[in-house]
């Protein structure tokens, strides 16, 4: 595992080759519903929190990730205030450099599936307390989908992402989060265009001509293997016969 990043730590999800980024609202100071509730017009996901002095996870509600059924899913979110309990014991954590922690349950964001929906477990990022606190309560999260619309990882960061060892004295700051929330899934790469490719290729073989056929050894050496064989011809008709000639008395 990686060392925890001093600027921001965060845990993302994969990716193939591309993706849109869809954002929403945030709402705070509206009502907590514990579980998933379902409408005329979408459905809700719940998002809860954890953030301790031990390091021992205990979540807890911090709000609802509503989604609205549309021609593109809207998200929005709706959050409760920090209570005076949670403010402090934020800063608690931050001080000896603890983490911050969120979840949400690994379903399906498309509201026409939920019926069959069934809980898989949940999907959990963290980042240190100290830039939470520090960012008096900023951060963006976002949903990450596959192909189907199922949640497959959950990331967040803050804003600024760094901590600073800056004090938060007015713990008023600390009460009402500041979240932008999207949802971010997988678009189909364009398919490589192969017909244009090989007709471009049959272009230039065009240009070029076509490939000029081997010549054969004879071919290519004719008159001189001619040459040779005149010149063998011409030599022996003119040399003596074996025994030389008599002559005669």
């Amino acid at each position: 595992m990686a060392p925890l990043s001093s600027s921001f730590i965060a845990i993302i999800s994969i990716s193939i080759v591309g993706f849109y980024m869809q954002f929403g609202d945030c709402n705070n100071g509206r009502r907590v519903v514990d579980n998933v509730e379902s409408d005329i017009t979408g459905f809700s996901v719940p998002l809860e929190h954890s953030f301790e002095v031990d390091d021992v996870p205990r979540f807890r509600a911090r709000g609802n990730i509503q989604l609205k059924a549309g021609r593109e899913n809207g998200v929005f979110l709706s959050q409760a205030l920090l209570s005076e309990k949670d403010r402090s014991l934020l800063k608690d954590v931050a001080a000896v450099d603890g983490l911050y922690r969120i979840r949400v349950p690994r379903v399906s964001l498309q509201s026409d599936r939920q019926t069959d929906r069934q809980l898989e477990g949940y999907l959990t990022a963290f980042i240190r307390a100290c830039s939470l606190v520090e960012s008096h309560l900023s951060d963006v999260i976002t949903l990450h989908t596959d192909v189907s619309g199922y949640l497959i990882g959950v990331s967040i960061v803050t804003v600024p992402s760094a901590c600073r060892g800056a004090e938060v004295e007015d713990e008023v700051d600390l009460e009402i989060f500041n979240t932008t929330i999207g949802v971010m899934a997988p678009v189909n790469a364009p398919a490589p265009e192969t017909a244009l490719y090989i007709e471009k290729m049959e272009q230039e073989m065009d240009k070029k001509g076509k490939p000029q056929e081997q010549k054969s050894f004879f071919a290519k050496y004719w008159y001189l293997i001619l040459g040779g064989a005149v010149f063998l011809m011409a030599t022996s008709s003119a040399q003596p016969p074996a025994g030389g000639a008599r002559e005669q008395s």
